[in-house]
């Protein structure tokens, strides 16, 4: 796509915190101008009304209706809503689709649309020719950054992981688990070696090493606070530190969000930013790798722009240079 006018997006769902998020980078996006954000509940109110943080940024209004006047069209719905609101709307064929939900990451289609998995830094080609993306989930996001260098190099076998993850993650709508005073100083854990990212995350290693069958043993825990996700995972392996660091730093490069640390990372380096990043560490024969992220912005919203930045032929960066948060 020409990078000498805007282009002109839309956004399906904009009053939930992933479409907040999309509106907020996409405002300050040198290449995009919104053109409308969809939301039935919403119609005729401003954005600040449900996003207060957009205060003073935008006059912009929530509607009702749809237009296929846009380039790209970001479906910021919960799971099941997309695949359904992808069946009850004629959108063109021009029109690029990013999905943000989890109902076309296995390979699903939609009126003949194909979508592609969206993890840059595993497909980066193919998502450039691509007119459909499947944004990945935020803990898939996390727990595949941590493991592809391992799976290109042909070393996956039995991995164990945690992931703790902040309260955004489980959507807008009020639920016991997200309610201050059952989240406040509490933790509790959820979908212990069953959560659905596993399928995803199973499917792209396995694009990188056909052979490996072990194991994902994916233990996610909800944390005191709203943002962002720390992975832990680990196995068996048989690399010296310096080996897996130069191994992950070679698979890295050229990709400008992830990044390898060799000193200890936190997650406020994360929050607020489209980065992952990764810190190894070797005790005996395991090989421990932490992996962090914001799981609305690389888990999420920010993802999806890179996704957009990459299929409309911009900056991959572009909109998305944000600097965390860390006093």
């Amino acid at each position: 796509m020409a990078n000498d006018k805007k282009i002109k997006a839309g956004i399906i769902g904009g009053a939930g915190y992933t479409g907040g998020e999309m509106i907020r980078v996409l405002l300050n996006h040198p290449d995009v101008t919104i053109a409308y954000i969809h939301s039935r509940s919403n119609a005729g109110n401003p954005l600040y009304a449900v996003h207060a943080d957009l205060l003073g940024e935008t006059e912009l209004t929530f509607t009702g209706e749809l237009s296929n006047d846009i380039d790209v069209m970001f479906l910021c719905l919960g799971h099941g809503e997309a695949k359904k609101f992808l069946a009850e709307n004629e959108i063109a064929p021009t029109v690029k689709v990013i999905d943000l939900s989890q109902d076309f990451r296995l390979g699903e289609t939609s009126n003949g649309r194909e979508f592609v998995y969206g993890l840059p830094e595993l497909q980066r080609e193919k998502i450039a020719t691509a007119s459909n993306i499947a944004n990945p989930g935020c803990f898939a996001t996390a727990i595949q950054l941590g493991l592809l260098p391992l799976a290109k190099a042909g070393l996956l076998n039995e991995v164990h992981t945690t992931g703790i993850t902040g309260s955004t993650g489980a959507g807008q709508s009020l639920q016991a688990t997200s309610h201050f005073t059952w989240r406040a100083n509490n933790v509790s854990t959820y979908k212990v070696l069953t959560h659905q990212h596993l399928k995803e995350i199973r499917r792209s290693l396995q694009l990188l090493q056909p052979s490996f069958g072990g194991e994902i043993n994916f233990v996610p825990v909800r944390g005191d606070y709203p943002r962002g996700i720390w992975i832990t995972s680990y196995l068996q392996s048989d690399l010296t530190l310096e080996e897996a660091q130069q191994l992950y730093k070679n698979y890295y490069a050229g990709h400008p969000f992830t990044h390898v640390s060799e000193k200890q990372i936190d997650l406020k380096q994360v929050v607020n930013t489209n980065k992952c990043l990764i810190q190894l560490e070797k005790t005996g024969n395991k090989l421990v790798i932490h992996s962090i992220e914001d799981n609305l912005l690389k888990g999420a919203s920010g993802q999806a722009v890179q996704n957009m930045n990459i299929m409309c032929g911009l900056d991959e960066t572009a909109g998305l240079k944000l600097k965390s948060i860390v006093f």
